[in-house]
Protein backbone atom coordinates (compact mmCIF):
# COMPACT_ATOMS: atom_id res chain seq x y z
CA UNK A 1 0.00 0.00 0.00
CA UNK A 2 1.19 3.30 -0.94
CA UNK A 3 0.76 6.54 0.98
CA UNK A 4 -1.89 8.86 -0.12
CA UNK A 5 -0.09 12.14 -1.75
CA UNK A 6 -1.64 14.21 1.70
CA UNK A 7 -0.14 11.19 4.06
CA UNK A 8 3.15 11.75 2.46
CA UNK A 9 3.55 15.43 2.28
CA UNK A 10 2.43 15.24 5.93
CA UNK A 11 5.11 12.85 6.70
CA UNK A 12 8.20 14.81 5.37
CA UNK A 13 6.57 17.97 6.85
CA UNK A 14 6.98 16.70 10.20
CA UNK A 15 10.37 15.38 9.53
CA UNK A 16 11.16 18.73 8.41
CA UNK A 17 9.62 20.45 11.32
CA UNK A 18 11.57 17.77 13.54
CA UNK A 19 15.07 18.66 11.89
CA UNK A 20 14.85 22.36 11.93
CA UNK A 21 13.68 22.36 16.06
CA UNK A 22 16.62 19.62 16.99
CA UNK A 23 18.90 22.29 14.54
CA UNK A 24 17.90 25.40 16.00
CA UNK A 25 18.05 23.89 19.91
CA UNK A 26 21.31 22.40 19.48
CA UNK A 27 22.69 25.55 17.85
CA UNK A 28 21.27 27.57 20.86
CA UNK A 29 23.15 24.37 23.35
CA UNK A 30 27.18 23.92 21.45
CA UNK A 31 27.51 28.07 20.90
CA UNK A 32 30.30 27.37 23.72
CA UNK A 33 32.13 25.19 21.67
CA UNK A 34 34.99 25.25 20.23
CA UNK A 35 34.92 25.07 15.88
CA UNK A 36 31.15 25.27 16.31
CA UNK A 37 31.30 21.79 17.09
CA UNK A 38 28.07 19.95 18.02
CA UNK A 39 26.46 16.43 17.74
CA UNK A 40 24.77 16.52 14.71
CA UNK A 41 21.63 15.48 16.37
CA UNK A 42 19.20 16.81 13.27
CA UNK A 43 21.44 14.28 11.45
CA UNK A 44 18.96 11.51 13.43
CA UNK A 45 16.25 13.07 11.21
CA UNK A 46 18.33 12.39 8.16
CA UNK A 47 19.16 8.56 8.45
CA UNK A 48 15.06 8.13 9.95
CA UNK A 49 13.96 9.81 6.64
CA UNK A 50 15.91 7.73 4.05
CA UNK A 51 15.19 5.00 6.44
CA UNK A 52 11.56 5.14 5.92
CA UNK A 53 10.39 7.29 3.34
CA UNK A 54 13.66 7.15 0.66
CA UNK A 55 16.48 9.57 -0.68
CA UNK A 56 14.21 12.29 -2.00
CA UNK A 57 12.57 12.43 1.06
CA UNK A 58 16.08 12.80 2.54
CA UNK A 59 17.39 15.65 0.34
CA UNK A 60 13.82 17.52 0.98
CA UNK A 61 14.14 17.60 5.12
CA UNK A 62 17.50 18.14 4.56
CA UNK A 63 17.34 20.96 2.40
CA UNK A 64 14.58 22.67 4.31
CA UNK A 65 16.93 22.05 7.68
CA UNK A 66 19.69 23.92 6.24
CA UNK A 67 18.01 26.91 4.55
CA UNK A 68 14.73 27.60 7.16
CA UNK A 69 17.32 27.01 10.16
CA UNK A 70 19.77 29.53 8.62
CA UNK A 71 16.82 31.80 7.45
CA UNK A 72 15.26 31.67 11.28
CA UNK A 73 19.13 32.39 12.86
CA UNK A 74 19.56 35.12 10.16
CA UNK A 75 22.38 33.55 8.53
CA UNK A 76 20.80 32.89 5.44
CA UNK A 77 22.96 33.26 2.59
CA UNK A 78 25.82 34.28 4.76
CA UNK A 79 29.33 32.44 5.47
CA UNK A 80 27.14 29.92 7.94
CA UNK A 81 24.96 29.20 5.41
CA UNK A 82 27.56 27.99 3.03
CA UNK A 83 29.23 25.72 5.51
CA UNK A 84 26.36 23.94 6.61
CA UNK A 85 25.27 22.93 3.15
CA UNK A 86 28.70 22.06 2.32
CA UNK A 87 28.53 19.83 5.31
CA UNK A 88 24.89 18.62 4.55
CA UNK A 89 25.40 18.13 0.74
CA UNK A 90 28.63 16.10 1.23
CA UNK A 91 27.09 14.14 4.42
CA UNK A 92 23.97 13.22 2.40
CA UNK A 93 25.74 12.05 -0.92
CA UNK A 94 27.41 9.20 2.12
CA UNK A 95 24.34 8.76 2.74
CA UNK A 96 22.97 7.99 -0.60
CA UNK A 97 25.98 5.87 -1.97
CA UNK A 98 26.04 3.83 1.26
CA UNK A 99 22.19 3.40 0.88
CA UNK A 100 22.21 2.48 -2.71
CA UNK A 101 25.36 0.23 -3.08
CA UNK A 102 26.54 -0.86 0.52
CA UNK A 103 24.90 -3.02 3.11
CA UNK A 104 26.43 -1.28 6.46
CA UNK A 105 24.52 -1.27 9.82
CA UNK A 106 22.62 2.33 10.52
CA UNK A 107 25.82 3.22 13.59
CA UNK A 108 28.61 2.73 10.42
CA UNK A 109 26.69 4.80 8.26
CA UNK A 110 25.61 7.52 10.48
CA UNK A 111 29.92 7.42 11.51
CA UNK A 112 30.68 8.07 7.84
CA UNK A 113 28.03 10.43 7.49
CA UNK A 114 29.33 12.88 10.31
CA UNK A 115 32.99 12.72 9.11
CA UNK A 116 31.16 13.16 5.53
CA UNK A 117 29.80 16.28 7.21
CA UNK A 118 33.01 17.52 8.58
CA UNK A 119 35.02 17.39 5.66
CA UNK A 120 32.25 19.10 3.39
CA UNK A 121 32.12 22.16 6.23
CA UNK A 122 36.21 21.84 6.11
CA UNK A 123 36.46 22.53 2.33
CA UNK A 124 33.54 25.30 2.24
CA UNK A 125 35.63 27.20 5.24
CA UNK A 126 38.80 26.74 3.08
CA UNK A 127 37.16 27.87 -0.34
CA UNK A 128 35.22 31.21 1.55
CA UNK A 129 38.61 32.02 3.58
CA UNK A 130 40.97 30.94 0.71
CA UNK A 131 43.16 29.27 3.37
CA UNK A 132 44.27 25.51 3.62
CA UNK A 133 44.76 26.45 7.60
CA UNK A 134 41.48 24.72 8.55
CA UNK A 135 43.32 21.16 7.20
CA UNK A 136 45.09 21.83 10.90
CA UNK A 137 41.82 20.85 12.68
CA UNK A 138 40.88 18.18 10.33
CA UNK A 139 42.30 15.49 12.34
CA UNK A 140 40.34 16.89 15.45
CA UNK A 141 37.24 17.09 13.89
CA UNK A 142 37.41 13.12 12.37
CA UNK A 143 38.15 12.22 16.16
CA UNK A 144 34.80 14.28 17.30
CA UNK A 145 32.65 12.64 14.29
CA UNK A 146 33.64 9.05 15.02
CA UNK A 147 31.70 9.27 18.68
CA UNK A 148 29.24 11.85 17.35
CA UNK A 149 27.98 9.48 14.16
CA UNK A 150 28.18 6.67 16.89
CA UNK A 151 25.94 8.08 18.90
CA UNK A 152 23.22 9.15 16.22
CA UNK A 153 23.39 6.18 14.71
CA UNK A 154 22.87 4.49 18.08
CA UNK A 155 19.43 6.69 18.35
CA UNK A 156 18.23 6.60 14.54
CA UNK A 157 18.78 3.05 15.46
CA UNK A 158 16.73 3.07 18.36
CA UNK A 159 13.95 5.12 16.66
CA UNK A 160 13.72 3.14 13.54
CA UNK A 161 12.55 0.20 15.91
CA UNK A 162 10.10 2.13 18.12
CA UNK A 163 8.53 3.64 14.58
CA UNK A 164 5.78 1.22 13.10
CA UNK A 165 6.23 0.93 9.94
CA UNK A 166 2.64 -0.41 9.03
CA UNK A 167 2.09 3.86 9.34
CA UNK A 168 4.69 4.44 6.98
CA UNK A 169 4.08 2.86 3.23
CA UNK A 170 6.29 4.21 0.62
Amino acid sequence: MKLSKTKHFVYVTMLAAMAIAINLLETMLTVSLPFGMRLGLANIIALITIEILGVKEMIIVNTMRVVIGNLLRGTIFGSTFWISAGGVILSSIVLIVIKKGLKMSMISTSMLCAIGHSVGQVVIVMVLYKTAAMMTIVPLLLVTSIPTGIFTGIVATQALKRIDKNLVVR
